[in-house]
């Protein structure tokens, strides 16, 4: 398999609001046709990161490529490349689904002998046939997130920007829509946001984890880069000031993280430990290292390394900083 390509680059992007940041240095990468989900908490900056994303806020500051196109120095040829939809689908409740995706097709310049083709195509692939001619005003929560996404695909977008695409709807409903995004992509790039974490765990190839408007974290889901990393909780008998340069010096420590505790004759820290094919695992080299030190380890416990516990572990360390 080749090299996957980055579609969408964001380079140390902030968004203020007077003294308010609500973005601060966000970066990360969405690779081609891959699925990559923005997760966090309420009011950690998702919304507005796709905002600014997608074009429809400026930055404050920083860098927002797509395919190696500027948002800020090549707008319409940016946006040309992208599909949003927000949380709220924009939809003109007195339309059509087929006049209504006619008409977006032509906000986004389709060639007029292409759109008739063109939109049956998407009312096809999002399952809008039984309601093509229907009003949008009496559609059900479902069918108008599908006109949604419908929308945001006119025009042959090679990235699709979902905003909380699953909020409000019914578990059957969910699961659709699920599956028409997993669907979706394998042909495009699709960024979405989601405060769920078992909405990510299930479409997701990579995610990014946002807190109070900051990555705290990147990482891919269906590669082994997450599962090669082991995290070990550890009591050990020796003051952090002797110990933790020792333990920085670990070929397996990726980084250490330390504890408040009380007793100065003890060190309470996680160790991030690489896993690495045909070398001694991360626990026999402390235990190595910690013998010839004479320091014993009085704790040991492997921490979980599914999302959920990633989740709550980068956000607790966040919560924690000064």
């Amino acid at each position: 398999m080749g090299e996957v390509r980055d579609v969408i680059e964001l380079r140390q992007v902030s968004k203020r609001y007077g003294r308010v940041e609500a973005l601060r240095e966000v970066s990360f990468t969405a690779p081609e046709k891959r699925i990559v989900g923005l997760l966090g908490v309420n009011g950690a900056g998702k919304t507005t990161a796709l905002n600014v994303l997608t074009g429809c806020l400026p930055p404050t500051s920083g860098e927002i490529l797509l395919d190696g196109i500027d948002l800020m120095r090549e707008p319409r040829a940016f946006k040309r490349r992208i599909g949003y939809l927000p949380e709220k689908p924009p939809l003109y409740d007195e339309m059509t689904v087929r006049a209504y995706l006619t008409f977006v097709c032509r906000l986004r310049e389709v060639a007029r002998n292409a759109v008739a083709a063109h939109v049956e195509e998407i009312i096809g692939l999002c399952g809008l046939g039984e309601v093509r001619d229907r009003v949008l005003g009496h559609l059900s929560k479902g069918y108008r997130q599908r006109a949604g996404i419908a929308s945001a695909l006119c025009g042959s977008p090679s990235v699709i920007v979902l905003d909380e695409p699953t909020v409000g709807l019914d578990p059957r409903q969910v699961v659709e829509i699920r599956e028409l995004i997993r669907t979706l992509g394998e042909t495009r790039t699709v960024l979405f946001s989601s405060h769920l974490l078992s909405e990510v765990q299930q479409l997701c190839d990579r995610v990014v984890i946002l807190h109070r408007g900051r990555v705290i974290r990147e990482m891919d889901l269906r590669e082994s880069g997450e599962q090669e990393t082991l995290r070990l909780r550890c009591v050990i008998a020796a003051g952090e000031k002797q110990l933790l340069p020792t333990l920085h010096s670990l070929p397996c420590v990726r980084r250490v993280l330390t504890h408040p505790h009380e007793r100065p004759d003890e060190s309470h820290v996680t160790l991030e430990c690489a896993v690495t094919p045909g070398q001694p695992e991360p626990q026999a080299q402390l235990f190595r290292l910690l013998t010839a030190l004479d320091a014993p380890l009085r704790l040991l416990v492997p921490e979980g390394g599914s999302l959920e516990d990633v989740f709550l572990r980068a956000t607790a360390e966040e919560e924690v900083l000064p």
